[in-house]
């Protein structure tokens, strides 16, 4: 998802969205601010789409594979709470520095951030440091199995991870 206004700034207001106005303002501000897109939705639907409809599509397609929505569906709040604990930042483990969701205070996945969430995943994979460290470390943002709270370590260990990719123009597929 190349996008324009998914760039560091937007990741610095969703970083800072809990202690600042202005980074609440700026968040509220680019969700809500209508594109153009390829895919030619704008036309059938009689309007364009917002970035928080774009984000939450990225994420279904990105995150929420093997959850049966259909093509295009955005992922809403159980979605999003189902998947966040499933995402880990280099290496599969049960700490805050390999866990996502941890590592970024978002103890509670509800009606009220869940669109913050993922805002936050995809400004992170497209202009965050997940983002530098991929390009300079090879830390890459991984997918685990489904459940992951209830895994014993050695399962955890031994899950079926996929990681997220990088095109020169944004996000790609996952891949196995």
């Amino acid at each position: 998802m190349a996008n324009q206004y998914i760039d560091r700034a937007f990741y610095e207001a969703i970083i800072h969205f809990e202690e600042s106005d202005e980074a609440q303002d700026y968040y509220y501000k680019v969700m809500g601010t209508e594109t153009e897109t390829n895919t030619g939705r704008e036309h059938k639907m009689g309007r364009k789409e917002t970035i928080r409809e774009q984000v939450l599509r990225a994420y279904t397609m990105l995150f929420c594979e093997d959850m049966d929505l259909k093509d295009g569906a955005f992922a809403g709040p159980d979605e999003v709470d189902a998947t966040a604990d499933r995402l880990y930042i280099g290496s599969a483990g049960f700490d805050p520095q390999h866990w996502y969701r941890m590592q970024h205070h978002f103890p509670v996945i509800d009606e009220d951030n869940y669109d913050r969430f993922a805002a936050l995943v995809i400004a992170d994979l497209n202009a965050g440091p997940l983002r530098e460290a991929v390009l300079s470390g090879g830390e890459m943002l991984l997918l685990g199995e489904p459940d992951p709270l209830h895994m014993t370590e050695e399962q955890r260990l031994r899950q079926q991870m996929r990681r997220i990719q990088y095109g020169s123009r944004g996000l790609r597929q996952p891949t196995v």
